[in-house]
């Protein structure tokens, strides 16, 4: 076992050593040692060091600008992916329903106050500024982030939405205090599903549901679709609905066949999106 000294002497080192790869994954194109460095608040010759470590375990690569990510954080974002079984059958079923297979389609994990993106389908739809697999949202915006928050207790939801920056401002209509927040949770709750109309990209919404998680211990994801809210009629936005819980059903079960809408087996009205987001 190693001594407290030992201990205090790599913890920092492995602080600044990920503040790079954080560093690096939020940057556009390679980084100088000095942009590193200044970025991490490090001396020039630590973080040389801690650079020519990552480098030899292909974290990070060299490139005529400096660094960038290496090709492992690859394989170890494939490895975590890999931990869910229900991704896996996520491209083939959104490919398999009539409506969903045109749409943008996303799948997203909880993590504090964001939701990190874990799949996504693009079909027809050319939503080329909304999330990509990777990118963190704002929980409390998104129709994924509220699908997933409303699964947590209400003094849940407060402890993790207690800093002055939980509410970022994406648009006007982003949420911004934690009681407009439970509101709408509240409001998830009573009707099973999200909705989101602009709060995190101008002109882009979204339904979503939570989907069950697939293993015992791994945490629930959140299953959403989004659209260009003034060219999606209402009547298509029903259909997207319908066919988002018979996609959440598949995931569950990839053996179930649906021969009636999800909507009629919950006992619901076939009008039950319409009627809910009046």
């Amino acid at each position: 076992m190693k001594d407290a000294s030992t201990s205090r002497s790599v913890v920092p080192a492995l602080s600044k050593a990920i503040s790079i790869l954080d560093f690096l994954a939020e940057s556009r194109g390679g980084k100088s040692l000095t942009e590193i460095a200044e970025a991490i608040s490090s001396a020039k010759s630590t973080t040389s060091n801690l650079c020519r470590e990552l480098e030899e375990n292909r974290l990070i690569t060299r490139v005529s600008e400096g660094y960038e990510l290496g090709r492992r954080t690859v394989e170890l974002g494939g490895a975590y992916l890999s931990n869910y079984d229900q991704l896996r059958d996520f491209y083939a079923a959104c490919s398999e329903l009539p409506h969903m297979r045109h749409e943008l389609v996303k799948v997203a994990v909880l993590d504090g106050t964001d939701v990190l993106y874990l799949a996504r389908h693009e079909g027809r739809a050319p939503l080329r500024l909304s999330a990509s697999i990777g990118d963190r949202f704002p929980a409390a915006s998104t129709a994924v982030g509220n699908a997933l928050l409303a699964e947590l207790s209400t003094d849940e939801v407060e402890r993790r939405f207690s800093a002055d920056d939980a509410f970022p401002a994406w648009t006007g209509l982003s949420t911004r205090n934690l009681e407009d927040l439970q509101g709408k949770l509240a409001l998830v709750r009573e009707r099973g599903f999200a909705v989101e109309d602009g709060a995190v990209l101008p002109g882009v919404h979204g339904i979503a549901v939570s989907l069950p998680a697939g293993r015992v211990g791994q945490a629930p994801l959140g299953l959403g679709v989004s659209f260009v809210g003034a060219t999606t009629a209402a009547e298509t936005r029903q259909e997207l609905h319908d066919e988002l819980l018979e996609l959440r059903a598949r995931l569950v079960n990839p053996l179930h066949i649906l021969s009636n809408r999800v909507t009629a087996e919950r006992g619901e009205s076939p009008d039950a999106y319409r009627a809910s987001s009046a």
